[in-house]
């Protein structure tokens, strides 16, 4: 993302809110912050998706991103699939209408209630180690079954640049490693006919192009030997392969990183052979889908002197973005300064800000030294592209309420409340 277009972007969300203050229909006075999403920008993603890979290709967007049911509902509209995480993730799913087989269930601690409500629905399942296949194997036993069933395979390609988010290091929590277990595994597809494919993911924020590639790469080669193992023992090849997401969002101009364009490209040049006709793909994008259609706002409500220091307090902090306070060198956000009115604010006189949000702990900052122009109460804080595993990790300490959810769509500018900011009620019924 360039300057420029971050520029252009920061005027229109500018405009976005200044239209909701001054109509005074959807903002009112209890909404001391906001999120926003651009559901075009989704759409967008999408359409992009389905482009670039081959027609037959499941794209399954991670739930666990941004789990609105409204939302759900809009991506059920596009024809795609959902990657879920959990027993309510499912139900989520379900409940914004998708059918069980366009649902893939990707936990590491499946119970065997979760497996049992799976496989009776008819969901896809990528079993995480040998012990959840050996409960599956029980399950099934001569039983019919819709779902499709994979192994995830821990590709062990390294660590990218952010370790929490990095899956396919020497050790991984997710995933049976490759490099210790390759005979075990290709032993298990050998034995078990009823096993369809192959589930791997490399990470999400910081991957580079040639580790996603090469983990692709890995994981082919181990989809041959499979095939050739089946057909030596009388069995069907495998042709399912899901690809995982990966792929990083921009939420820094200045920084570079992988278009999904690129990607592709280096897939079918690099590992052609997942882009035969006989290979069925599918795709688990959360973050690059949903990071760049959200940003929020907070009403500044004080600003703290002293010597040395300007406190800004705000109604956002790691309530709402856990990683962004726990780790701040490894998670950036943009950050503007808007009136109470939400022009831009443009005056030369700036000053160094610390920006605290409202919880009783010393490291809810969302950032600390940010220099911006002169800020009040009453004025509003603008943090950009917190579209993806924000909302979704909100916290529920000191049990503050989740802010009023509006969906954008241009053009026209229609708005749309996507969830209303929680009632007291709500909370008190979440803690009864």
């Amino acid at each position: 993302m360039k300057n420029s277009e971050f520029s252009i972007r920061l005027k229109n969300k500018s405009a976005i809110l200044e239209k909701l203050i001054s109509k005074k229909e959807i903002i009112n006075k209890d909404d001391n912050s906001l999120i926003f999403y651009d559901i075009g920008f989704i759409e967008s993603r999408i359409n992009e998706l389905k482009k670039l890979f081959p027609a037959n290709t499941k794209h399954a967007i991670a739930v666990k991103a941004i789990p609105l049911v409204k939302i759900l509902k809009i991506l059920k509209k596009m024809e795609v699939c959902v990657e879920t995480a959990s027993l309510p993730e499912i139900h989520l799913a379900l409940k914004a209408g998708f059918k069980a087989g366009q649902i893939f269930f990707d936990s590491p601690a499946k119970t065997i209630e979760e497996l049992k409500f799976s496989l009776k629905k008819g969901i896809n399942i990528n079993a995480d180690s040998f012990d959840e296949l050996g409960r599956i194997n029980k399950l099934i036993q001569n039983k019919k079954i819709k779902s499709t069933i994979g192994i995830r395979i821990n590709p062990q390609i390294g660590e990218g640049k952010i370790s929490e988010t990095s899956v396919a290091a020497k050790y991984s929590k997710f995933g049976i490693p490759l490099n210790e277990y390759r005979t075990e595994i290709i032993k298990y597809f050998a034995e078990n006919q009823w096993l369809k494919g192959i589930h791997y993911h490399t990470g999400s924020q910081g991957m580079s192009i040639e580790m996603l590639t090469g983990s692709a790469k890995r994981i082919y080669h181990l989809l041959v030997d499979i095939n050739k193992a089946r057909e030596k023992a009388g069995g069907n090849k495998i042709s399912f392969v899901d690809i995982g997401g990966g792929l990083s969002a921009n939420y820094d101009p200045k920084e570079k990183i992988v278009l999904l364009n690129d990607y592709v490209n280096s897939l079918r040049k690099n590992v052609p052979g997942l882009f035969s006709s006989n290979i069925k793909l599918a795709t688990e994008f959360g973050r690059y889908i949903y990071a760049n259609s959200g940003w929020a706002v907070s009403k500044v409500e004080y600003v703290k002197k002293s010597k040395n220091t300007n406190t800004a307090i705000i109604h956002l902090g790691a309530d709402m973005f856990l990683r962004e306070s726990y780790m701040p060198g490894k998670w950036h956000h943009e950050i503007a300064a808007l009136s109470a009115e939400g022009k831009i604010k443009i005056n030369r006189n700036k000053l160094k800000y610390n920006l605290a949000g409202p919880l009783c702990f010393s490291g809810d900052f969302i950032r600390k030294g940010i220099v911006l122009p002169v800020i009040k109460p009453g004025d509003y804080i603008l943090i950009h592209d917190t579209g993806a595993y924000t909302l979704s990790m909100w916290s529920r300490y000191n049990s503050r309420q989740i802010p009023k959810v509006i969906g954008i769509k241009s053009p026209g500018g229609k708005f749309a409340i996507l969830k209303e900011r929680e009632s007291i009620e709500n909370i008190i019924d979440f803690w009864s």
